[in-house]
């Protein structure tokens, strides 16, 4: 299934509105980059997405393993260093720390750690990539 991601973009700033058809947020840019900062900027989304798929796959696995009840707390704190190499290209360095909260053991904690560094969207970022340039929109 493909995920399918509109942009309408307001001329207030870099405003935008982000829509998948059902839910929509607002994105920007900061202040230092003549954004108005009343949204999250693409780098800031793009770790969100992230943390959102680790504490999601953390309460997946604490569920199917029956270790729901004892869980009570999931949340992750993300940060992203990004540095220019030689030609242009980006090099990025995103360090992630997760906190879990209740009455598990230290194996339990372990092996949902272990999990959440499978979630999909980790393994997508770590994958190969494929943009397309843009075209026209129709």
């Amino acid at each position: 299934m493909a995920t399918k991601i509109n942009i309408k973009n307001i001329p207030t700033g870099y405003q935008s509105i982000i829509s998948n058809g059902r839910h929509s947020i607002v994105g920007d840019e900061p202040i230092s980059s003549k954004g108005t900062d009343l949204g999250l900027s693409p780098p800031e989304l793009v770790l969100a997405g992230l943390a959102m798929c680790k504490v999601a796959t953390v309460r997946f696995i604490a569920r199917r393993k029956g270790w729901d009840n004892d869980i009570r707390d999931v949340d992750a704190y993300l940060e992203q260093e990004v540095k220019r190499e030689k030609g242009g290209k980006l090099s990025t360095h995103i360090k992630i720390a997760l906190s879990i909260e209740g009455d598990i053991t230290e194996e339990q904690k372990a092996e949902l750690f272990k999990q959440a560094d499978k979630c999909y969207i980790h393994r997508m970022l770590d994958g190969d990539w494929n943009i397309e340039e843009a075209t026209e929109l129709q």
